[in-house]
């Protein structure tokens, strides 16, 4: 029986392991962490919202499917309207102007028009997916537990929202400006009824660099989903380098895909030159 304090010091070990996340011990072997890749600094903030068992170290985890293309709806005459008035739009303002007058279901249940954050014209734009219930709120993209979180990973590359600087600078976006009902996924009528705004948008924005969070924009940009395959590749999109990647919710909610994160914001930063 181990004396009184090096019980305490023993439990106050296990009470830091357990608030990092760690619930298990897997392994006969130690693992040499010094030879792993870098490890993203705000990594660890990530394990304390770990909802999903670990996998087990019997099975391989399954490879994912191949990506399908993202079959868009017709754009018909309301597709028309909204490319002439994307198109239309000299400057952010006028087509933040056109995309809030602009006719769409999802407007009648939600409280704010969410368009931008961050520094217009900054090398970096991030890209994702709707707004949800504090967005709506404060009609701003990326103000939840997934935007706080998209702040630290930002910082962890040297960029964040408030600053001006483009060595530091960003600018945010979402692919509709409007909350969907119970913040459920975008559907494809409503990803391709907003498409035409996100390419203006981006034309107006004019980014050196694209990070593309989740599914949903990956639909809208790239015309195919599956994240987990997609993430980590270079592509472009209208002429841009564009990398797509994990939506920060998803990492709140699957905190082991955090290496991969990490990864694809290193790419970032080199890319920029940082």
């Amino acid at each position: 029986m181990p004396s009184d304090p090096q019980r305490a010091a023993d439990l106050a070990a296990l009470a830091w392991l357990i608030e990092l996340g760690a619930d298990e011990a897997i392994g006969d072997v130690p693992v040499d962490r010094t030879a792993l890749p870098e490890r993203a600094p705000w990594a660890g903030a990530l394990a304390v919202a770990a909802t999903a068992p670990p996998a087990s170290p019997a099975l391989a985890p399954p490879a994912p499917a191949p990506a399908a293309p993202v079959v868009v709806p017709p754009a018909g005459a309301e597709g028309e309207a909204a490319a002439r008035l994307a198109e239309g739009a000299g400057d952010l303002a006028a087509l933040a102007a056109a995309m809030e007058a602009f006719d769409c279901p999802l407007r009648a249940g939600a409280r704010r028009f969410v368009f931008a954050d961050g520094t217009p014209g900054a090398p970096l734009m991030v890209v994702g997916e709707a707004p949800g219930r504090e967005e709506d709120i404060e009609g701003r993209p990326f103000v939840g537990a997934a935007g706080r979180l998209l702040d630290r990973m930002l910082g962890a590359i040297g960029r964040d929202r408030a600053e001006a600087a483009p060595e530091r600078a960003v600018y945010i976006a979402n692919v509709l400006p409007w909350r969907p009902p119970g913040n459920r996924t975008p559907t494809p009528e409503e990803v391709a009824r907003w498409r035409p705004f996100l390419l203006r948008h981006i034309a107006l924005a004019a980014p050196r660099v694209m990070l593309v969070l989740g599914n949903t924009p990956a639909q809208a940009l790239l015309g195919q989903g599956g994240i987990t395959r997609l993430r980590g590749r270079w592509t472009e999109v209208e002429g841009r380098p564009a990398l797509p990647s994990f939506h920060p919710s998803y990492l709140l909610r699957r905190p082991e895909a955090k290496r991969e994160a990490w990864a694809d914001l290193l790419e970032v930063r080199a890319r920029l030159g940082g």
